[in-house]
């Protein structure tokens, strides 16, 4: 009987992690330890003058008239609703195949979020589905650039010109991604991104930003995010405290100038992932990510589908082989208890349903060693190889090995 094969001893005892901020942030210590002693010099931890550069670094790299930082990617969605008078009784069209903060600031304003389904190919919300969601009570669409790729913003954008509804784009996973050649956050009436640590341009804490072309729009974000006051002490609105850090934002002016470096970085490993998983010929087991017509991906995942139930074994696999890798996301949105009340059941998002049963997303970060990738692309290739051994049984009929 064939035997389960096993890694190659050359790679086996190398750990690949899923992620690794402290590789990422290495090189750059030096020169970002030296920002913050200035800024502890200064005493300017809030709103300092690296806020307003890093406004402006952001309009610029995603080519809008301004940016607004804010405290975290999640205030970012939160405050762009707000400066568009989302309140009870209004609904906003959101994927369910998401990170829960695109469904919670909805709700949080005492709005209902309306879940739609996904495509199968890019797990961005499907155009024809947000399309059936409309009623006279949508106030926004708030389409996700899930793993770093801009959703089908040309169906989105008739869809929402034709019904008078604004876009919130969520591109809390896609700095830098574009369509058409136009960048992510830039095709809305706003868009809005996280600086969280494990983001593709990452801080050393929470931090966020909202894109948009409009000046009043800017300038009203400015008031929310600082209590709803202006001058100070005058408020006109309730708004929320949720300003970015100096430190934060002097890392992030840092780091944003190798923005496009690490882009390419992965992107060149996606490219090797698809060039050496297609030699794998298990296309009904494996699916490998595809990019959309006029899409650039930035790569902030590189997630695959495990078909046939085995998704949870491949990870645990890979896991005994010291190899990163993580479900993003388990559960739909839709099927979390805090929504139940909504009355979504198994079967209403069905690609939705069935992606959060095979998704696995594998190590891509842009500092993996060749050494690395190799380990991953042999244990990946061997966990589907054993499924191809078949022997005889005694009595002729054929069998998997064990």
């Amino acid at each position: 009987m064939a035997t389960r094969p096993t890694t190659s001893s050359t790679t086996a005892s190398i750990p690949v992690p899923m992620l690794d901020v402290n590789r990422h942030n290495r090189p750059l210590l030096a020169e970002i330890e030296a920002e913050i002693v200035s800024i502890g010099a200064s005493g300017a931890f809030v709103n300092g003058p690296a806020c307003r550069e890093f406004e402006s670094a952001v309009a610029d790299f995603c080519g809008t008239e301004y940016a607004v930082g804010c405290a975290s990617g999640s205030d970012a969605l939160l405050l762009s609703l707000m400066a568009l008078g989302i309140k009870a009784g209004d609904e906003v069209v959101v994927p369910s195949f998401t990170f829960f903060a695109t469904a919670s600031a909805v709700s949080r304003l005492g709005a209902t979020p309306v879940f739609a389904d996904i495509l199968p190919e890019t797990f961005n919300i499907d155009p024809a589905d947000v399309a059936r969601k409309i009623t006279s009570s949508t106030k926004a669409i708030m389409p996700v650039h899930l793993f770093g790729q801009c959703a089908d913003m040309k169906s989105l954008s008739t869809i929402a010109e034709e019904a008078g509804i604004p876009i919130v784009e969520d591109a809390a996973q896609a700095i830098g991604a574009e369509y058409f050649g136009r960048r992510a956050g830039s095709m809305g009436k706003f868009g809005c991104f996280s600086f969280y640590p494990t983001k593709n341009l990452g801080a050393f804490g929470d931090g966020g930003i909202i894109t948009t072309n409009d000046k009043s729009a800017a300038e009203n974000l400015r008031v929310l995010r600082d209590h709803g006051q202006h001058p100070r002490y005058h408020h006109s609105q309730v708004g929320v405290n949720s300003r970015l850090d100096t430190i934060q934002a002097a890392i992030l002016n840092i780091k944003i100038s190798h923005l496009e470096g690490w882009s390419a970085g992965r992107d060149r490993n996606a490219q090797l992932y698809a060039a050496e998983l297609a030699k794998l010929n298990v296309e009904k087991r494996l699916g490998i990510p595809t990019v959309a017509e006029g899409c650039k991906s930035i790569w902030n995942q590189y997630t695959v589908r495990v078909t046939e139930g085995r998704r949870d074994e491949m990870q645990q696999y890979l896991a005994e082989r010291k190899i990163g890798s993580a479900v993003y996301y388990p559960i739909p949105l839709h099927l979390q208890e805090c929504f139940a009340y909504l009355g979504y059941q198994e079967g209403s998002l069905p690609v939705t349903e069935q992606a959060a049963k095979e998704v696995l997303s594998l190590p891509i970060f842009a500092e993996l060693e060749t050494a690395e990738l190799d380990h991953v692309f042999a244990a990946v290739g061997e966990f589907f190889m054993a499924e191809d051994f078949v022997a005889e049984d005694a009595e002729g009929g054929a069998h998997r090995a064990a």
